[in-house]
């Protein structure tokens, strides 16, 4: 795979602070996030190239839309009666830590680059069905079910689930795995981030309510041990295929 060249990377930096700028500005991110999602942004690049690269771009403006999307309604089920759309560093890296060490894995290791892009797009592929399913279910969802019960529950409620947000959250980790097809080839790896992305995303369920509802964990760790979890899928089924 193409190797970022000295000039490509300083052209990504100036990019990188101009991005950081805009989010900060638009209280999109604050400031440390914008630092963390920069400095993933660069690790990302460096790693795996435009394939990462677009990948994190790709998951960024999927979660910022669901997130804004029916704001209002969604307003009505938090406590502060209304839904914070800012983002902190310790959201930024629990999305997006896993693909930065993933990336930074492809760094040390560049002999088994493929591979880490493969592990990298599986935890992106979770974040962006988790994060699809949990902002639009709540929209469109119909029916709510604690994921380990199937009793029915109020929506909003960790570990609560809707058919409809199961399937957008599917429906995030198929454009994961389809623009990864895009740049990478596509392939058997597709159909592995696909499962990485939606068995990442019924992990992010349990864990919710195994865990989180019961104050063991919090979001952000259940977030990253999400996406930590379809890294580990997507690279073994490609490691034994």
């Amino acid at each position: 795979m193409h190797l970022p060249s000295i000039a490509e990377t300083s052209i990504l930096l100036f990019v990188l602070i101009a991005f950081m700028a805009l989010c900060i500005r638009t209280r999109k991110l604050s400031v440390p996030a914008a630092l963390t999602a920069g400095l993933t942004g660069m690790v990302v690049f460096l790693g795996t190239s435009y394939t990462g690269l677009l990948l994190l771009v790709l998951f960024f403006i999927l979660g910022t839309l669901a997130t804004s999307h029916g704001k209002k309604k969604k307003a009505a089920l938090t406590p502060e009666a209304a839904h914070p759309e800012q983002r902190k560093a310790s959201q930024v890296f629990a999305n997006g830590g896993v693909a930065a060490l993933s990336a930074l894995a492809a760094i040390v290791d560049p002999a088994h680059q493929s591979l880490y892009i493969v592990m990298l797009a599986g935890s992106l592929a979770s974040a962006t069905a988790d994060t699809l399913s949990s902002e639009l279910g709540m929209v469109y969802g119909r029916r709510f079910y604690n994921i380990l019960s199937w009793k029915k529950e109020p929506k909003g409620l960790d570990g609560v689930v809707s058919i409809e947000g199961t399937l957008l959250g599917a429906a995030g980790a198929v454009v994961i795995a389809g623009v990864y097809g895009l740049t990478a080839g596509f392939g058997v790896a597709c159909l592995f981030i696909t499962l990485a992305g939606i068995l990442g995303n019924l992990m992010d369920s349990i864990l919710g309510a195994a865990l989180e509802r019961k104050y063991y964990i919090g979001n952000d760790t259940v977030n990253f041990l999400n996406t930590l979890f379809a890294a580990l899928v997507a690279g073994v089924l490609y490691g034994i295929s």
